[in-house]
């Protein structure tokens, strides 16, 4: 019998603040990179379903977006929402000294510093989302409404058309 994985720091802060949620593994272990669609895919859940967690940095300090894993931030909506002129991504060598994260396994939960969250309010059309667990190859699913005042976070639109 396989032994049970080692839960992440997203599954241990949920089960400590009694929050319903569900885990997924994806992947062979290997730690190694997926795109959010090879993800999706990989634990058969729709694109429209499974997000992806995005830092940026603006000229009030950075902030987080949750937008699913098919479509693409749209900046300048990421600004307004985030109350700033304008926002970028966070270079990727920097996301380890940011958020305590490596790329691929970033999640909305427990970074090293709680930044400004916002999700997607395309989240609002499901019972649950679902997002990374803290590690490549977890995957957490758990209601929004239930995600929201964890994080702090607020539904805004963020994503392009089309």
């Amino acid at each position: 019998m396989a032994a049970k994985p080692q839960k992440t720091i997203v599954e241990k802060l949920l089960d400590q603040k009694k929050i319903p949620h569900s885990s997924y593994e994806y992947g062979d272990g290997s730690g190694e990179f997926m795109d959010g669609k090879e993800v999706a895919d990989a634990i058969g859940k729709p694109y429209e379903q499974v997000f992806k967690t995005l830092v940026c940095v603006g000229p009030k300090g950075n902030c987080v977006f949750v937008v699913p894993v098919e479509k693409e931030l749209d900046l300048k909506k990421a600004a307004k929402a985030s109350g700033q002129k304008s926002v970028e991504m966070i270079p990727v060598k920097d996301i380890t000294k940011i958020t305590g994260y490596i790329k691929g396994g970033c999640s909305p939960i427990g970074m090293k510093k709680m930044f400004p969250t916002y999700i997607d309010s395309t989240a609002q059309d499901f019972d649950t989302i679902i997002f990374s667990a803290g590690k490549i190859g977890r995957q957490v699913e758990m209601s929004v409404n239930d995600l929201l005042p964890l994080i702090k976070g607020q539904l805004a639109e963020l994503t392009r058309e089309g």
